[in-house]
């Protein structure tokens, strides 16, 4: 009997969870990770899902969830029991010591009563540690060279995948003979991060993030795939990353920040595996950002700091200059005054050195507008409106028409600085400028910065400009 050889010379080899990736569909297992997420959060579960664990329980390492985990799958499928999403009887895992640690999922870490915003302590700890690589180890979701995230074959179908995000040259890539990527799929992947940064410019992230998925998946089957070359290779892998960051960015703009997240760390991943120092200086920027923005500023603070060691050495000062703002936020975030300007003295110091041939492509959006806008929040989170204004208007006043998106972001900081520093009839002024923007602009994060002001305004109802502003504001469409 083959069958009964074959298990008994490999008894502890698990068994893939065929039931359990059928679920996961055409979805990446980040994804699917934050979908675990989001429907824990709405039964009031804490797990930490990932898409570390989401592989673990697709290879069959996992064969039963801990009770929290199973609240959440038998909630995003009810009519089902654990043995139809693929997982043995709890019965049958119980008593294996030696077993333990491969069957357990991630710990489930309670908030901690100094973190008030929601997250897990879990969240902060990976900037605790000065060695980054622990921290890659803590943080890092996935392997990036894993099994593509969509269905069919190589790297003919990925480049296919690009759809309309993708500028691919010469004839379209699914009338290629099948064939390990090559200069032509990189400079696709390429055009594509480059793409979705012009649409992002011009239009905001609300109705691009869900587009920009399948250009996301096609990257990393294109990595799976593997080139024939190193120099490919490490395109493919560069590019692949700064996808991952432009994904990530829209997600985040757009307010879905467990998405954001999870992205960013896939971006921190594969720059790791491919030792890109300027990609993974990019992940970490992005990171520190999102975790301003997410309410995590001694997270912010540590990311930008990360940032900073792993980038001294490109030789950018633009981009220290960056990075140095992303850390102001964070102890503007912490009420640090002394730090925050401290890091935007450093900021501004830096950016006086100029432009270079080592400042990153994507850093094109980073001039002197940029500059302005990033201090202007810097002044607004500590609470001084009057030079937060002041900043703000200088940036929606130097920013290039082209970036319609960020003067609609700074010019909704100046009405929000206005409004916040008793000048009511400015505010409105600049609010109603803003919902001109949003004709051509669908940012969660402008709307939202709107809606602060209009709230704060509502008392001033009756000044001039005021009414007019929150009429309009009120009849204008929200983003789905």
């Amino acid at each position: 009997m083959t069958s009964s050889t074959v298990t008994s010379s490999q008894p502890n080899r698990p068994r893939p969870n065929l039931a359990f990736r059928r679920l996961r569909g055409r979805r990446s297992p980040a994804e699917f990770a934050a979908e675990v997420r989001r429907a824990a959060r709405e039964i009031g579960e804490q797990v930490s899902c990932d898409a570390r664990y989401i592989g673990r329980v697709e290879a069959g390492e996992i064969r039963c969830p801990n009770y929290a985990y199973e609240r959440v799958f038998l909630h995003m499928y009810p009519g089902r029991t654990l043995s139809d999403l693929g997982f043995a009887p709890r019965s049958s895992v119980r008593g294996r010591g030696a077993r333990t640690t491969a069957e357990e999922p991630p710990p489930v870490h309670t908030a901690s009563p100094a973190f008030t915003t929601g997250e897990t302590r879990e969240a902060y700890e990976p900037y605790e540690t000065q060695d980054q690589n622990d921290w890659h180890h803590n943080y890092e979701e996935s392997d990036v060279l894993r099994r593509a995230f969509i269905s069919g074959g190589g790297a003919t179908v990925a480049a296919a995948s690009m759809g309309p995000l993708a500028v691919a040259p010469g004839a379209s890539a699914a009338q290629r003979p099948a064939r390990r990527p090559g200069t032509s799929e990189a400079g696709a992947l390429e055009e594509a991060v480059r793409r979705i940064r012009l649409l992002d410019d011009r239009h905001g992230a609300d109705g691009l993030y869900r587009r920009a998925a399948t250009p996301l998946r096609a990257a990393y089957a294109l990595l799976d795939a593997g080139a024939t070359r190193q120099a490919t290779a490490d395109r493919l892998h560069s590019g692949a990353g700064e996808l991952a960051i432009s994904v990530g960015w829209l997600a985040h703009d757009s307010g879905r920040f467990d998405d954001a997240r999870s992205h960013y760390a896939e971006a921190l991943a594969t720059a790791r595996v491919a030792g890109d120092a300027g990609l993974e200086a990019h992940a970490f920027c992005n990171t520190a950002f999102l975790a301003r923005d997410a309410g995590r500023p001694r997270e912010a603070v540590r990311a930008a700091q990360a940032a900073q060691r792993i980038a001294r050495p490109l030789g950018s000062a633009r981009l220290m200059s960056l990075l140095a703002l992303r850390e102001a936020g964070g102890w503007a975030g912490l009420a640090d005054r002394t730090g925050c300007e401290q890091a935007l003295a450093r900021a501004q110091a830096l950016f006086e050195r100029g432009p270079s041939e080592a400042d990153p492509e994507w850093m094109s959006f980073y001039g002197e507008a940029e500059l302005e806008g990033l201090e202007a929040q810097c002044w607004s989170t500590l609470g001084d409106w009057t030079r937060a204004a002041r900043h703000a208007r200088r940036a929606a006043r130097l920013q290039d028409p082209h970036f319609t998106r960020n003067t609609a972001l700074y010019t909704a900081e100046l009405a929000d600085d206005l409004a916040r520093g008793g000048r009511p009839d400015e505010a409105a002024q600049a609010g109603l400028q803003v919902l001109d923007l949003l004709n051509q602009v669908q940012s969660s994060r402008v709307q939202t910065m709107l809606a602060g002001t209009a709230r704060v305004l509502l008392p001033h109802r009756r000044a001039s400009g005021v009414c007019d502003f929150l009429e309009k504001h009120a009849s204008m469409p929200r983003t789905a």
